[in-house]
């Protein structure tokens, strides 16, 4: 995405968008966001909002959407048997059309409120035109390192979580998952720099812009970040926002 400069003497680099491409034993390929899709690419001025594509500035270019991807890697995007998103704003869910047999986990008041309001610059109705296999969860649950109302996903390996996240839109989550040595939490929106984690809390002029715009509830988002704070320093937790191109250079070495 756009070019933004970094605070600590870093080169600059573009917003990213990233998901995250999980292999199980017996559910096939899971994918963590859907980012934006080929449809997006061949037709922005028909799926995405003019206004937003001036604002954030997207590559589109087909290599750079998760089905191109995924197919890099050796797969065959047809394997992808689910999709759990941290929130449907347009640059996570933009790649569902490309995985139409896929399952589609989501907050419950997240599709609610998604089907409700588009279209608009949020939430673009040609991203779920094809019908998808929405599997939804309510915001109860059980508690995971003092994080109330977290839910695992259905039909999947108890080790892959939502967790919910609020603030950003009502029903964000973040998708925590077990590797077998750490848990990794891919927490979407929830945050959007690094510094915003750290114990003396710091975060980014630009990216500042974007969060405060964009956000329905201030305080939940600061308690979301809260929380993140804790599992990350209390409980050794990998916690990852969607947006940081610094952070996940630092994560994917």
């Amino acid at each position: 995405m756009r070019e933004i400069d970094a605070l600590d003497g870093s080169a600059s680099a573009p917003a990213v968008c990233h998901a995250l491409l999980l292999e199980t034993p017996s559910s096939g390929l899971v994918l963590v966001e859907a980012g934006l899709g080929l449809d997006d690419v061949a037709k922005p001025a028909e799926m995405l909002d003019r206004e937003w594509t001036e604002m954030v500035g997207p590559v589109l270019v087909p290599g750079e959407t998760a089905v191109r991807q995924v197919a890099a890697l050796g797969h065959d995007p047809a394997d992808v048997r689910h999709i759990l998103l941290t929130h449907l704003d347009v640059d996570h869910s933009g790649g569902l059309p490309d995985f139409p047999h896929a399952q589609v986990h989501v907050m419950e008041a997240e599709l609610e409120d998604a089907l409700a309001q588009a279209p608009n610059r949020r939430y673009r109705p040609g991203h779920w035109a094809h019908g998808p296999r929405w599997q939804t969860y309510p915001g109860t649950g059980t508690r995971w390192l003092g994080v109330d109302g977290v839910r695992p996903a259905a039909g999947l390996p108890e080790d892959i979580l939502l967790v919910p996240l609020g603030g950003h839109t009502r029903g964000h989550a973040g998708v925590a998952v077990n590797d077998g040595e750490r848990w990794l939490l891919h927490a979407g929106d929830a945050y959007f720099y690094h510094g915003e984690l750290a114990p003396q809390p710091r975060s980014h002029p630009l990216f500042d812009i974007v969060q405060l715009d964009s956000q329905v509830d201030p305080e939940r988002r600061v308690s979301s970040q809260e929380t993140l704070r804790s599992l990350a320093h209390d409980h050794g937790v990998t916690v990852i926002s969607a947006h940081d191109p610094w952070e996940l250079a630092e994560h994917t070495r």
